[in-house]
């Protein structure tokens, strides 16, 4: 099995400290977040690719030529996307929207498959997860998970998938605990392969704010 990744712990930490901060002092936050560079086997490297939805990948899958997409309005037109995601999905300054785009082979295909989370702009809590395959000369949504704070990744030809939990009381800051799960493809969908649950301590104490909705 394998771990949580670190754009994953990035995304997942910055948008549960963010609101904590949210609650306590009762700010708008209006600038993007912005999170450190980690190692990662596909996708944006870094806070910039988050800010302006850049799309990079460290190299094309052997025999597939590179192809870009325009993300923001793949998602805008995906009939699979929740009208909630559509309608919060707008740039957090001038033209930059809040996403992050990963390249790479998940389903065998004749192009690199897509990965596209969507975040808030404030507190970088990521509401959506998705995934699309070029098929017929377009992309089809073949995943996807809406429940945040949710973010995928591609790990070595698999589909990590990392949730963060909550129960009744919870602090925002401090989710009872995390799940990770790994997918693969299996000749027309996603087959979940293992999933790795992980409780947090609930000895670390935080500001007694509600538990995010989902």
């Amino acid at each position: 099995m394998r771990g949580l990744g670190t754009r994953a712990r990035q995304v997942l930490k910055a948008g549960s400290a963010a609101a904590a901060v949210l609650a306590a002092l009762g700010l708008f936050l209006t600038a993007c977040a912005t999170g450190g560079t980690g190692a990662r086997d596909e996708g944006p490297a870094g806070s910039e690719a988050v800010a302006k939805g850049a799309t990079t990948s460290p190299s094309a899958s052997p025999g597939k030529p590179p192809t870009r997409v325009d993300a923001v309005q793949l998602v805008k037109d995906d009939p699979e996307v929740s009208t909630s995601v559509k309608r919060d999905l707008k740039p957090c300054v001038a033209d930059e929207y809040p996403v992050d785009v990963s390249y790479g082979d998940l389903t065998g295909g004749s192009s690199d498959d897509v990965v596209i989370n969507v975040m808030t702009c404030g507190d970088a809590v990521g509401v959506g997860s998705y995934v699309y395959r070029r098929e017929g000369g377009r992309y089809q949504n073949v995943f996807k998970a809406e429940e945040p704070p949710v973010y995928a990744e591609i790990d070595r030809g698999d589909l990590v998938v990392t949730q963060q939990l909550y129960k009744k009381g919870d602090p925002v800051s401090y989710p009872s605990s995390e799940e990770v799960i790994t997918y693969g493809w299996s000749a027309t969908r996603f087959t979940e392969e293992s999933r790795i649950h992980n409780d947090y301590s609930n000895a670390v104490g935080g500001t007694e704010t509600p538990a995010p909705s989902s």
